[in-house]
């Protein structure tokens, strides 16, 4: 790429550093950097690293909006660094990493708290019919598989959780992903786990401390709709509460 291709544009990034080791506290530093509208916000800051200041920490990998790893907040909006186009922002950007996380270095947050909610809630299938492989695969209908299609494209890349007052409010909240991915595999014909997820997310820790505010589902960059997931859990939920203390004879 020619210099002249690079000088099409000059932006300034503003972007957050701390270093734990040698920061008493986090602070903005400037960078002025060439470019082309074709970029992204992770190939400005990947010329920056490579030309400018290799110290600076952030997580990428598939460029690709596949994997998840380059979330974090540009201009104020939980954002995958490979999917916003500079295009899209003007001369001074402002970077920082996601909300409601710790912050390990400069961009790169801890993710411990997410993971171990994902454990919680066992994100996979729990056989409902046990079999041996000289049985056959478990086989599924097209309708089966619509049914949950849109809750499995999550990639955990966690902008729903920098993005949701609630989870900044009270931490103890499992939060969307891990809920919305609790619903596609409790709606999964092939599953049997409900029972064991619903004792994690039919919770106050879980979908009752969800206000619908919905800001899960804007920044969601699969289009996941985790506010959606969550709504329906609340009704399942109620269903089953009506169920067990109305209705106990009724077989779910």
């Amino acid at each position: 790429m020619s210099d002249n291709r690079l000088a099409a544009r000059q932006i300034e990034l503003e972007v957050l550093r701390y270093n734990p080791e040698t920061d008493q506290e986090p602070k903005f530093q400037n960078y002025s950097v060439p470019c082309i509208n074709e970029w992204c916000v992770l190939d400005a800051l990947n010329y920056l690293k490579d030309n400018l200041d290799p110290t600076l920490a952030y997580r990428w990998s598939c460029h690709m909006q596949v994997c998840g790893s380059c979330g974090m907040m540009i201009n104020g909006e939980p954002k995958l660094a490979c999917k916003a186009m500079l295009r899209d922002y003007p001369d001074t950007i402002r970077i920082e990493p996601l909300n409601h996380f710790p912050i390990e270095r400069d961009l790169v947050t801890v993710a411990d708290d997410f993971i171990a909610k994902l454990k919680r809630v066992k994100p996979y299938i729990i056989p409902g019919e046990k079999r041996v492989p000289t049985e056959g695969e478990y086989k599924q209908t097209p309708a089966q598989l619509k049914r949950y299609r849109q809750f499995a494209m999550c990639i955990n890349c966690m902008l729903c959780y920098a993005a949701c007052p609630e989870y900044g409010l009270q931490p103890k909240f499992i939060g969307p992903a891990a809920i919305s991915l609790a619903h596609r595999y409790n709606i999964d014909s092939r599953d049997g786990g409900r029972d064991e997820r619903q004792e994690e997310i039919a919770t106050d820790e879980g979908v009752w401390e969800c206000t619908f505010v919905g800001a899960c589902s804007e920044v969601c960059p699969k289009h996941v709709d985790p506010a959606a997931a969550l709504q329906q859990v609340k009704a399942a939920s109620t269903v089953d509460w009506y169920l067990e203390h109305f209705m106990s004879w009724v077989k779910k």
